[in-house]
């Protein structure tokens, strides 16, 4: 049986459906959403609902659970012309050929605020009649296009998106840089007061734990009790308050994440420590609860400074390939002309100088020289070529020139699928983070539906 989704929380009737800014004075934009009527505060935002509405993708307001982003501006002054984004000069940075006629782009999207983000823009771009292809990756706001450019250009796809109220621009390394050192900066402060409140509060505690019966006054008991609260208050209501987010919005869309249980121990070990503190006897567990959020933060900050090696590591392997290639068209000829790399074919036979990179997988056919691949497999040696070895695209020609036919190219070189498989692996959850996922939602129903 299908079950329904939730629905998200409507804004009040003072702000605007969509955007959830306040409705001036006199304003009355109405769009008719699942039924009810809703007031918008501006043009913009009334066409970007009726263009959710009519491309029948209204289960995104069911779905999110956050609003978009301010609009600010993308893009620089010179590319708010959509049409420069179809200029071939203008692609080469970030366009590539993968067949004759189709396309693949790689984009970065602006106010992406939640997995209902992802969904609409995927959905509305996958129905654009042209497009074969399009993959978003939430951690990075990364997006791959595909499309075939004899139905559909690059200015109609980025139209698109933008008419459901989002920013699309050629992916830029340095900008994903800028939104990882925000991430990591969160993250310490965060840890950082955990930190700091978990060592005061031990310091309250441990007298507790060493004394005998008599050794500690009531009045300074419940003092230390008074005091770890407020030291404990800071980390629950600050460092740990991605986990009570992240578990609402788990529990809002009816799935039960690791999260969950997270936010239920942290909560009810919280409360009940309170509750202890305000009556004057029980027992009091802040000391656990900052503890257990710092090692938790501690691991969650480790795993995402994992993560974002990971992706700068796919970053480098990208700028492994050079732009361009010498072909030697009329070989054995020597005379040679400098060709874009994605105009190589196979077949075709390449000179690569000392100190260029290989432009794709092929055979050497001319020449003798020792190759650099230590970017590929890790081997600080320098490898042997002779006419007859394989070559491997992204690896360094260290010795004399070789003359190599090319024999793989673009998407099916080693250099590209190793990157594929990088890319894969930052996107998709692991199978241990599948099951700790199905667990931690076997333990919270068990939590929430055990007979007391």
């Amino acid at each position: 049986m299908s079950q329904s989704l939730p629905q998200h929380s409507p804004a009040p009737e003072h702000d605007c459906y969509h955007c959830g800014l306040p409705i001036p004075a006199g304003v009355d934009l109405p769009v008719d959403v699942d039924g009810a009527r809703h007031q918008m505060c501006c043009t913009g935002c009334q066409a970007v609902a009726e263009s959710i509405v009519s491309s029948g993708l209204i289960d995104y307001y069911r779905r999110r659970d956050a609003m978009p982003e301010q609009a600010r501006d993308a893009m620089p002054d010179e590319l708010k012309d959509l049409g420069l984004f179809d200029h071939p000069d203008f692609q080469q940075g970030f366009v590539k050929p993968v067949g004759e006629h189709e396309r693949e782009a790689a984009l970065i999207l602006e106010g992406i605020t939640c997995a209902a983000c992802i969904w609409l823009n995927e959905q509305h771009v996958a129905h654009q009649p042209g497009v074969t292809a399009i993959d978003i990756n939430y951690a990075t706001r990364r997006a791959r296009v595909r499309w075939d450019e004899r139905r559909i250009k690059l200015s109609d796809i980025l139209a698109a998106i933008q008419a459901i109220g989002y920013r699309a621009y050629p992916y830029d390394a340095a900008r994903s840089e800028q939104i990882s050192q925000r991430e990591r900066r969160s993250a310490l402060w965060r840890l950082f007061v955990a930190g700091f409140g978990m060592m005061q509060v031990m310091m309250y505690a441990f007298p507790a734990y060493i004394a005998e019966d008599g050794d500690i006054t009531a009045d300074i008991e419940s003092l230390m009790r008074w005091a770890s609260l407020i030291l404990t208050a800071p980390v629950v209501l600050y460092s740990a308050a991605p986990f009570f987010s992240h578990a609402w919005r788990d529990v809002r869309l009816r799935r039960l994440g690791m999260d969950v249980p997270v936010a239920l121990g942290i909560g009810a070990a919280f409360v009940a420590s309170c509750w202890a503190t305000f009556i004057g006897h029980g027992e009091v567990y802040f000391d656990s609860v900052t503890m257990f959020v710092f090692f938790l933060l501690c691991g969650r900050y480790v795993e995402m400074l994992a993560r974002q090696k990971a992706v700068r590591g796919v970053e480098e392997l990208g700028k492994a390939l050079p732009a361009f290639a010498e072909r030697l068209a009329a070989w054995p000829g020597p005379d040679g002309e400098k060709v874009p790399v994605s105009q190589l074919l196979t077949g075709d036979v390449i000179r690569v100088k000392p100190g260029e990179a290989l432009p794709a997988d092929g055979v050497v056919v001319e020449g003798e020289s020792n190759a650099n691949e230590a970017l590929l497999t890790g081997e600080s040696r320098p490898v042997p070529k002779r006419p007859g070895s394989a070559v491997t695209g992204g690896s360094v020609n260290i010795g004399s020139p070789l003359c190599v036919r090319v024999t793989r190219t673009g998407e099916h070189t080693r250099l590209a699928a190793i990157r594929q498989l990088m890319e894969r692996a930052s996107a998709e959850k692991p199978r241990v983070v599948q099951q700790a996922d199905r667990f931690a939602a076997y333990s919270s129903l068990r939590c929430w539906c055990w007979p007391r």
